[in-house]
């Protein structure tokens, strides 16, 4: 008997608990940097430098940090479903943690890329800087989405939705586009599990289960409500 399809859209606060920040805090910065300085096309443009710094540190980030519980529960979980995940997160705690399919729509912080070809990936393994270029001679930047530009895994992550059998929303306040428009795709009659310390504005949605809780505690709980 084919196992159920488990969809979970992830956002910063699963990643939280494993010290990472998430990109915008209580004062609008992002470790200290306005967004439009240090995560848009014209931030590139204007200061390329700056931009490839602060990925630099990022990517320092990511490497010191362990997938936590909730990480490892998702993992745990492919088990009895058949577990897909889409995240928002540009880390790459899920994989660490196990999970065997994870869509990442904003990009991936361990990645690069030529300025030339965005299809085209490479290991970020060293800290980049203005002058390093792709063998077809376009500088390398971080392979992440940045602000203002498109997001071209949503078109494969919304089947994803509808297929899903259950459906579960993890630290995310569902206020960045168009990741949090996927929700709509998920059928009504689907039991929708919204975990968070604080529950976004979901109440349009049938069947939503909510558990106001962090990561950690909110997947405990959703493993033993799925598994017993």
């Amino acid at each position: 008997m084919a196992k159920k399809r488990l969809v979970v859209l992830t956002g910063a606060g699963i990643s939280a608990e494993s010290g990472l920040k998430t990109f915008r805090d209580s004062d609008g910065l992002w470790e200290g940097h306005k967004i439009e300085d240090v995560a848009t096309p014209h931030a590139w443009i204007r200061n390329p430098q700056l931009v490839l710094d602060f990925y630099n540190q990022r990517r320092r980030d990511v490497l010191a940090a362990v997938p936590n519980t909730a990480h490892k529960i998702l993992a745990e979980l492919e088990k009895y479903y058949d577990v897909q995940i889409i995240t928002q997160n540009v880390d790459d705690l899920h994989e660490r943690a196990g999970s065997t399919k994870v869509m990442h729509l904003h990009g991936e912080i361990m990645k690069m890329r030529s300025v030339r070809a965005e299809h085209r990936l490479f290991p970020y393994d060293r800290d980049l800087k203005v002058g390093d270029k792709s063998f077809d001679g376009g500088q390398l930047r971080p392979h992440i989405v940045w602000f203002e530009e498109p997001v071209p895994m949503i078109e494969k992550a919304i089947p994803l939705m509808y297929e899903a059998d259950i459906f579960v929303l993890v630290g995310t306040s569902l206020a960045v586009y168009p990741a949090a428009g996927l929700v709509d795709y998920a059928k009504e009659r689907v039991k929708k599990y919204v975990i968070d310390k604080k529950i976004p504005p979901v109440s349009r949605y049938q069947n939503v289960i909510p558990i106001e809780m962090t990561a950690t505690e909110g997947l405990a709980e959703l493993k033993r409500i799925l598994i017993g």
